[in-house]
């Protein structure tokens, strides 16, 4: 059989449509780039398996267990077309070129690739940390074979992940809530979350006090802040622990009666300098970022989201902009290191370059992947005010922060110099007081003049040196104190997690990998386990009750250790140290006195889901994580005022928008003794003879109908159905038949809707008669306010009360007149949260068809359902707008008829 032509042409596959476009425009003549969009195959659900693969060791996971946990891959039916796409384009190529990103996720890309197109043509793998030409020169010189280990080693996380959240979820399922999910990395960064919040609920606040006053020289004044009584040095929050329990010994803990007199004491004092200390200040630039800090940084100075800052960087980099933005590495190239250094010394000159080029290496635990720092692209870089008008608002704010951090840290250190004034004086009860004032003088800015990394919230007591200049004194000098007061303080709890925080946490500890950290703490707030209050994470009280469950019967799986250490043995597989066939034996099975999931799972013993979903308050009062959210019960009997009988304990519904740690005993109390009645009996209805209640649910007041369930002789009288060999089939329980409910009117509450309009709510929708045409007219009561219907022609009308009084003939004139479109007067918006950072247009919150929603004028966002009007902050607005923002417009795909066939001319 002949070989085939060669026709010249190079196939080029890489992920993304915007990637292969900017490719295409440094390769040569003959390449023609395409894009697979992603993974083009993965792990079905068991349930799409073929019916001969179910009842078989595959049809669990889809995953043979029984055979070195071999995945069973199918394409993705929304890539069916796109593979197809592939090979017609293969076809034409002499060479096929795998140019999927450099890390596990695009080797294992390439090598699903590799799998399904079955190449006939020489196949080389290529990768490139940054999209320019000279990167992508560099890498054809560089070309190799797809990497087997890392493709095990992103093979065994998949495989690992579908073990996990298969067997684990349905245990929550069944004894938590149903649609919750457990994950290797997920649940452990919930729990960091929960850990937290149960160390605020514990914690107890401890009072201080201190002085504070303004003492002047003949070189100026300065404030300073008393720092020792009687030599002792005086306790500050550090010197307590979270049990409000002063640790520390040898120290003067002033109360306000202790601080005042002795302020008081200290009016008329003498007070003279005791000693100046002068030292030198040195400090160093940060190490330009890694995906990690990056998403630390971002938030901290930009106020994005981990998942808004990775969007914004992946258009970066795929538009050539920033090198590859998922790595572990903190080191430049020789050419960056180059460019980064010419740029400080043409922008601040000469004197901020030092002599040296300045090498970083890796800090975090379990570092990993062989990419550079996340950096400006190409071998010079393009300055912000070069690239301004290419970009969008975000873009341009993220590329300015990466472009600032990478210069700043081939600069010069910071210099300057730290004085420290002990000042004192003796009151006039004895006690010797001692102050103290610190002051940083900045001499040369070094690479200050390009950048300077942000802090998160801390604990304690701000004891930085303040950026100013102390005046010039020596000691024995006498000064003039004014304005001495005694000034209480709290120790604070443990502060809450952001974003950067949290970030920061899981890359010290080891836990997960960088590039997941986006995606991880988003999907714990898809799933309800957390959400932001300002910037803070608060988890949920559903959280608590998972976490609760899996530390009782799964401890080793929400671990930090545990956890850290799985990474440690999957860079393992990665290094080609181990087989992932091996490890995930292993893991599932279990070897020896290790115990696996398997095992575990099967060995559960009965779990108490009522004692996983109960936190105790007080004593009396207990949280319980119900089917339609949290709520308190009281073990107190509760007697019935009327009848003198023990009736059901008492409950209160629970605030969505209050945190774990604000429902103290104090508030528990108060919301049980102001909760509304949960259950009003209203009387009987008439026609049917079922009781008729007014509730207050999750969603608002309602009035409902008790259907009661079937006594066991009317279920004798049931028929009885037969099998065709005649016996007779179990009886089958009755369906439950649906009560009639109606939402209260706003002018009703549970206390005052009375039995006839618990009636009239439950009859609607309300029939009023018929057009001329014979089309039905109803009213009725709907989220946006009563209206008519008449088929799918709908109109508003007045008020509530008026669905009880409109008449047909009142109906068809609303009917007769044309629909109003926008005519009605504006609604005022929901929310007003001031000018938006980007567009700096007004954001405010509007009802729409499918809900509340923000908008800044130009990008609209939906307000997730997961968050309430009344916890909305201006913070998360301005971020779900960025995040909206960043993912770009949405591509509609125009659709085009098909052209109409001619008719067949018949044959004369």
């Amino acid at each position: 059989m002949p070989s085939k032509a060669k026709t010249g042409k190079k196939l080029v596959i890489v992920e993304s449509p915007a990637k292969s476009k900017t490719i295409a425009k440094y390769l040569g003549e003959g390449f023609i780039v395409e894009a697979s969009i992603g993974h083009i195959r993965d792990l079905p659900q068991p349930s799409e398996l073929p019916a001969e693969l179910k009842k078989t060791s595959v049809g669990k996971f889809a995953v043979d267990i029984d055979h070195d946990f071999k995945p069973y891959y199918v394409v993705s039916p929304d890539k069916k077309k796109k593979v197809t796409e592939l090979k017609a384009a293969l076809k034409d190529a002499d060479e096929l070129y795998l140019a999927t990103d450099g890390d596990r996720e695009g080797e294992a890309i390439a090598w699903h690739l590799l799998e399904v197109l079955k190449p006939k043509v020489p196949v080389y793998r290529m990768t490139f940390g940054e999209i320019t030409k000279e990167a992508i020169q560099r890498a054809m010189g560089n070309l190799r074979d797809v990497d087997q280990d890392l493709v095990d080693a992103q093979e065994t996380r998949r495989v690992l992940d579908r073990l996990y959240g298969y067997e684990i979820s349905p245990v929550l399922w069944r004894k938590v809530a149903r649609g919750l999910s457990a994950g290797r990395v997920q649940s452990v960064v919930t729990r960091m979350v929960v850990d937290r919040e149960r160390e605020r609920m514990a914690f107890k606040a401890a009072s201080y006090w201190d002085l504070t006053g303004q003492f002047g020289a003949e070189s100026g004044s300065f404030k300073a802040k008393l720092a020792a009584v009687d030599g002792a040095k005086v306790a500050t929050g550090r010197d307590f622990n979270d049990n409000g329990e002063l640790t520390s010994r040898n120290v003067a803990h002033l109360n306000e009666e202790l601080a005042t007199s002795l302020a008081a004491g200290l009016q008329n004092a003498d007070f003279r300098v005791r000693s100046v200390d002068t030292k030198p200040y040195t400090r160093r630039p940060a190490a330009p970022f890694t995906t990690s800090t990056l998403q630390q940084e971002a938030g901290r100075k930009l106020r994005f989201s981990s998942k808004s800052t990775m969007q914004i960087a992946q258009r970066l980099y795929e538009n050539g902009y920033i090198t590859y933005m998922r790595t572990d590495s903190s080191a430049l190239s020789d050419e960056a290191v180059t460019a980064a250094r010419r740029q400080a010394s043409e922008l601040y000159g000469p004197e901020y370059v030092p002599q040296s080029p300045r090498v970083y290496s890796n800090k975090a635990a379990n570092a990993q992947e062989a990419h550079e720092a996340i950096r400006p692209a190409g071998d010079s870089f393009r300055t912000p005010a070069q690239v301004a008008k290419q970009l969008s608002g975000d873009e341009f704010r993220l590329y300015e922060l990466i472009w600032k951090r990478t210069v700043a840290s081939q600069m010069g250190d910071a210099k300057g110099s730290t004085a420290t004034i002990r000042l004192g004086a003796v009151s006039t009860d004895g006690r010797d007081a001692e102050f103290s004032a610190s002051g940083t003088v900045i001499t040369f800015p070094g690479f200050l003049a390009a950048y300077e990394e942000g802090k998160d919230e801390t604990r304690g007591d701000d004891d930085s040196d303040e950026a100013r200049r102390l005046p010039n004194v020596a000691k024995d000098d006498s000064l003039t104190a004014t304005d001495i007061q005694a000034v209480g303080h709290e120790t604070s709890p443990p502060p809450r997690y952001t974003e950067a925080s949290l970030t920061a946490e899981l890359e010290k500890k080891g836990i997960g990998r960088p590039s997941t950290y986006a995606s991880t703490i988003s999907t714990i707030q898809d799933r309800g386990y957390v959400r932001k209050q300002g910037s803070a994470l608060v988890p949920s009280w559903i959280a608590f009750s998972v976490i609760r469950l899996l530390e009782q019967h799964f401890s080793d799986y929400v671990d930090y250790e545990f956890t850290a250490d799985m990474e440690g043995d999957l860079d393992k597989i990665a290094n080609g140290q181990e087989a992932g066939a091996s490890w995930l034996r292993h893991f599932y099975f279990g070897e020896d006195s290790d115990p696996g999931l398997l095992s575990i799972v099967n060995n559960l013993g009965e779990i108490d889901a009522r004692e996983i979903n109960s936190i105790p308050i007080t004593d009396e009062i207990t949280l319980r994580v119900g089917k339609f959210g949290p709520y308190l019960e009281s073990s107190a009997a509760v007697v019935d005022p009327k009848t003198g009988e023990i009736v059901e304990s008492a409950r209160a519904n629970v605030p969505e928008d209050l945190a774990p740690d604000e429902l103290t005993a104090a508030k528990a109390i108060e919301l049980m003794e102001t909760a509304a009645p949960e259950e009003r009996v209203l009387g009987t209805d008439p026609h049917t003879g079922h009781t008729v209640v007014a509730k207050n649910g999750r969603y608002g007041a309602y009035v409902t109908e008790i259907i009661p369930e079937m006594t066991d002789e009317e279920l004798a009288k049931q028929p009885v159905e037969y099998y065709k060999n005649g016996k007779p089939k179990p009886p089958k329980k009755p369906v439950k038949a649906k009560p009639r409910t109606g939402s209260l009117f706003k002018s009703m509450t549970v206390e005052s809707v009375t039995l006839d309009e618990a009636l009239q709510l439950m009859s609607l929708p309300r029939a009023l008669g018929e057009d001329a045409e014979g089309n039905l007219i109803t009213v009725q009561n709907g989220r946006f306010g009563p209206y008519l219907k008449k088929g799918t022609d709908s109109r508003s009308i007045g008020s509530e009360e008026e669905i009880f009084t409109i008449t047909l003939e009142q109906a068809l004139e609303i009917y007769s007149q044309p629909k109003q479109r926008g005519a009605r007067a504006a609604v005022p918006p929901l929310a007003e949260f001031g000018p938006d950072p980007v567009s700096e247009k007004n954001i405010v919150v509007k009802e729409g068809r499918f809900g509340p929603y923000i908008t800044d004028g130009i990008t609209n966002i939906t307000v997730p359902r997961a968050t309430s009007l009344e916890e909305l902050t201006r913070e998360q607005a301005v971020e779900l707008l960025a995040e909206k923002r960043a993912k770009g417009p949405v591509k509609r795909t125009a659709t085009r008829k098909a052209p109409a066939k001619k008719k067949a001319t018949a044959k004369k």
